[in-house]
């Protein structure tokens, strides 16, 4: 049966192969079962009712993923995606979280028409490379700035806005272990150093006394607090147009970079140089976002963290079911999930940041027509505390600089519509 649903041996894998990628997969990306539910906690979110909702939301876009495309590719919900949501949409707009979650519901809607429509194409040619790298380098840099301010290593300050934090603290110490303890596994080629990360510093709280031991496996908690509660109606707002198209880009050129990495290491691509089931991966992708809605989750993304189970030899869906599996049996670990501390997550999101900004490279540094207008969404999103302002920003000054310099032929129709949109934004809103 598995092997006429995932042709095994037609992609050159075995059972053990795709049952092994698929637990190194989840290893390698169970970090979001701690880091999400804590992020939209923050929004007002039960925490419990979050924890299920993120294991249930990640185990059925695996399902998706492997069942329907049969790419061993892991989903959940997105780094980033998740931070936007509650730090921006709700705390700095004052949406509440029914709402935002009805904005990440009409994102995914207008992601699965793209991925089914000739809008793909049209969005991908049309959007500057170099813009398309800068937002997911300036994602990087906002999850950086929560990961140092949740982990104490950043603070306010009156006259300089930010300052050192106080290294004194326990916490702040324990955040920095963390992360030193992350960066070096991970150079070591460690699977699963983000969770050893976080299972350390949480060890270390418990044993110290700053955490108190509440077991590790329970009956999970009820999900229904969050389960189904989007506010479709009140995101459908003149207001939320920005914020749905935030969502909507940083998911949709996140999963592409990423499933076109993936392709190549899975060895997807055809000698024609055809990508094997393509649009069925993006169509799961996309669809994943509108389900994740459903469980009070930000954006359900495909994972780069899918790579460390294909090195290991995973080729089919299988893996990614394997994954999912392991993802729903994730909601009896409840009791663990809920003694991690803020700190011992803060390594991780300063980890990935840093990983994020690595595309920095790949910007083209000799046209300043191109890059000035990156560095300003790679700047103002961290600094504005929002992606859909660093974005928007960044689109009006790349299609000024365009004009001015007489090169208006190369602004395509999708910056020009999207331009025009973000100007509406500061303009009447």
């Amino acid at each position: 049966m598995l092997e006429k649903i995932f042709n095994l041996k037609a992609n050159n894998t075995s059972l053990k192969k795709e049952i092994l990628a698929g637990i190194t997969t989840f290893v390698t990306m169970s970090y979001i079962i701690f880091v999400n539910p804590q992020m939209m906690a923050e929004s007002g979110m039960d925490y419990g009712a979050s924890f299920v909702g993120t294991c249930i939301a990640a185990s059925l876009a695996c399902f998706f993923m492997g069942l329907y495309a049969n790419w061993p590719v892991g989903l959940a919900p997105g780094m980033g995606l998740n931070a936007f949501f509650n730090y921006t949409v709700v705390g700095g707009m004052g949406y509440p979280w029914e709402i935002a979650l009805g904005a990440v519901f009409w994102s995914g809607i207008l992601f699965t028409i793209m991925s089914i429509t000739p809008l793909r194409k049209w969005m991908l040619e049309g959007i500057p490379l170099n813009l398309r790298i800068a937002m997911g380098s300036g994602v990087g840099l906002f999850i950086g700035l929560i990961g140092l301010k949740s982990g104490g290593i950043i603070s306010g300050n009156d006259a300089t806005l930010l300052s050192l934090g106080d290294l004194s603290k326990e916490s702040t110490l324990l955040s920095i272990l963390g992360f030193l303890i992350i960066a070096i596994l991970s150079m070591r080629k460690v699977s699963g150093s983000i969770i050893i990360g976080i299972l350390t510093i949480t060890s270390i709280a418990i044993f110290s006394g700053l955490v108190k031991f509440k077991g590790i496996i329970s009956l999970p908690p009820d999900p229904l607090p969050v389960f189904l509660k989007l506010d479709i109606i009140g995101a459908f707002d003149v207001a939320m147009i920005s914020v749905i198209i935030s969502f909507l880009f940083v998911n949709f050129f996140d999963t592409t970079g990423t499933l076109l990495g993936v392709a190549n290491r899975a060895k997807l691509i055809k000698k024609t140089g055809e990508i094997q089931n393509l649009d069925k991966a993006i169509k799961a992708d996309s669809t994943s976002s509108i389900l994740g809605s459903f469980f009070g989750c930000a954006p359900v993304t495909s994972y780069v963290e899918s790579s460390a189970g294909i090195e290991i030899g995973g080729r089919t869906g299988l893996t990614a079911v394997v994954t999912g599996i392991a993802f729903l049996l994730s909601i009896f670990l409840s009791p663990l999930s809920e003694m991690v501390p803020p700190y011992a997550t803060a390594g991780v999101l300063i980890y990935v940041a840093i990983l994020m900004l690595s595309d920095v490279e790949r910007l083209d540094w000799s046209d300043s027509s191109e890059i000035l207008p990156s560095l300003i969404i790679i700047i103002m999103i961290p600094l504005t505390f929002s992606i859909a302002n660093g974005i928007a920003l960044g689109f009006i000054t790349y299609t000024l600089i365009k004009l001015t310099s007489n090169r208006h032929k190369e602004i395509s129709t999708s910056a020009w519509f999207l331009t025009l949109i973000f100007l509406a934004k500061f303009i009447f809103l």
